[in-house]
């Protein structure tokens, strides 16, 4: 089983804002929208660039390459020319801290 990583203080992320970190080798981007928070691989799955500078439309990121559209929420590709889903991970908030980890292998 993966340990969890501290990410971040639970309020120093500010709303609409992401931060990347490594969990165990992958790059993961935790966004905070409205109040709560999700873990995505901070990656494209169209063409494996970075995702996480993308622009934030609501609970969508569009990726800054060619425009492919993912949930936040839940990884879903939302628009070409990506077809398949980013990986999410598990997330919680422990002593104040924002905690994920890599749970795909355990």
């Amino acid at each position: 089983m993966s340990d969890w990583v501290d990410v971040t203080d639970a309020n120093a992320l500010e709303e609409g804002k992401n931060i990347v970190v490594d969990v165990d080798g992958t790059d993961v981007a935790v966004f905070k929208i409205e109040g709560a928070f999700y873990a995505i691989e901070d990656v494209c799955t169209h063409d494996g660039a970075e995702i996480a500078s993308g622009r934030l439309e609501g609970d969508e990121i569009v990726c800054p390459r060619h425009g492919a559209r993912f949930c936040v929420k839940t990884g879903a590709v939302k628009s070409p020319p990506a077809y398949e889903d980013i990986p999410c991970f598990p997330l919680r908030i422990e002593n104040g801290k924002v905690q994920v980890r890599d749970n795909r292998w355990d």
